[in-house]
């Protein structure tokens, strides 16, 4: 006889200064994922805007802002626009691989550029080898890491340019986190170009959805997303297509505030 499910304990950090809106306070609300049904609980929770860290699922859970939306793609009838269609044609020679959620070296050192260039002052900032590892290293779910390279030369795989950390659930792919090649001579639309081949992967595959964490209007570091249409956002009714109106507000009741470990969020 199997154990029964245990019903998860949230809990809410305490606020701090939002990464994305001037003048804004963040707060997120957490659980772990932990035992058995940890890959259960993280497929239920992303359906309702939860994001996966490690082994933790979180959302924001803001007093006075509901700015952070859940989105993702509908893979299945997702048709690229002629800018899209130009990089895929641009980047057509590159070798992807989903590889065994491992780090490596030449990962960590693509990593360090790309957080040094696009994010200096950011919360991944400061992460070190170890860092890097338990954030790619400690999943309880089935997870992978895309990476994409240059065209191999004489046997040997080319240089590596960008990388994805995805997790496969049972309606979709969700990029946990991607980083990519942005050093002088760099490919143009690399970060575009691999969030459309994660929308063929799941196309192939026969997932509906590519998952592409939190939208915020107004914020330029979000308003790359807005450009994968048909997109669907997370309300309080549910799913609906980007366009659609919205319901009253429902005020979420009080959680007990908690500190995790470290939550390593998406830009």
């Amino acid at each position: 006889m199997s154990a029964p499910f245990r019903f998860p304990k949230f809990f809410v950090t305490n606020p701090s200064p939002c990464p994305y809106l001037p003048g804004k306070v963040e707060r997120k609300v957490f659980t772990e994922l932990n035992g058995r049904n940890a890959s259960e609980l993280n497929e239920a929770l992303g359906r309702i805007g939860f994001r996966r860290s490690q082994s933790v699922a979180y959302r924001p859970s803001c007093v006075d802002c509901s700015a952070c939306v859940s989105v993702r793609v509908v893979a299945s009838e997702f048709s690229p626009n002629a800018t899209q269609r130009k990089i895929i044609r641009r980047h057509a020679d590159l070798e992807v691989s989903a590889c065994k959620p491992w780090t490596t070296e030449e990962q960590y050192a693509l990593l360090r550029t790309y957080l040094a260039s696009r994010h200096p002052g950011g919360g991944m900032a400061e992460m070190d080898e170890h860092d890097f590892a338990d954030m790619v290293e400690q999943t309880p779910v089935q997870s992978y890491v895309v990476e994409y390279r240059e065209p191999s030369v004489g046997g040997r795989p080319g240089k590596l340019v960008g990388a994805c950390l995805s997790d496969q659930q049972g309606d979709g792919l969700s990029m946990i986190y991607s980083f990519y090649d942005v050093g002088e001579g760099a490919r143009k639309g690399l970060g575009t170009y691999i969030i459309l081949d994660h929308i063929v992967r799941a196309s192939r595959a026969m997932l509906p959805y590519v998952y592409l964490g939190y939208w915020v209007e107004g914020s330029d570091r979000m308003a790359y997303k807005a450009a994968f249409r048909p997109m669907e956002r997370l309300g309080r009714d549910g799913w609906r297509r980007m366009d659609a109106p919205e319901p009253e507000l429902v005020v979420d009741r009080p959680l007990p505030t908690r500190t995790p470990r470290r939550i390593l969020v998406d830009a």
